[in-house]
């Protein structure tokens, strides 16, 4: 099982969240494809899912406080989780994803 949410550095970019759209548990997700939408006081922005398979569990703490994205993204700010229905093998770790964001 994957959980899908935001990186610390992209909460800081992001700016104050205010709406979040997540998919719908049974949903099936695409990897690369949209599959919710993030708003905050800066943007509106597309969620992405970096995996295929069917969302599991949506987090309704974050649909109804959105600010929880920006507070705590890796505890109570993730936003859906994904059944995979196969084995991601071109994502970063975190501590790729940290380089690669500095």
């Amino acid at each position: 099982m994957a959980t899908a949410g935001i990186t610390e550095h992209a909460a800081n970019a992001l700016g104050d969240a205010v709406f979040v759209q997540l998919p719908e548990v049974g949903d099936t997700v695409t990897a690369g494809e949209t599959c919710g939408e993030l708003e905050s006081t800066k943007a509106v922005s597309d969620l992405y899912s970096l995996v295929t398979g069917e969302a599991v569990a949506a987090n309704q703490d974050v649909v109804d406080d959105p600010a929880r994205v920006n507070s705590t993204p890796f505890e109570g700010g993730w936003l859906f989780k994904v059944r995979a229905s196969e084995e991601p093998g071109d994502l970063l770790s975190a501590d790729e994803y940290t380089e690669f964001a500095s």
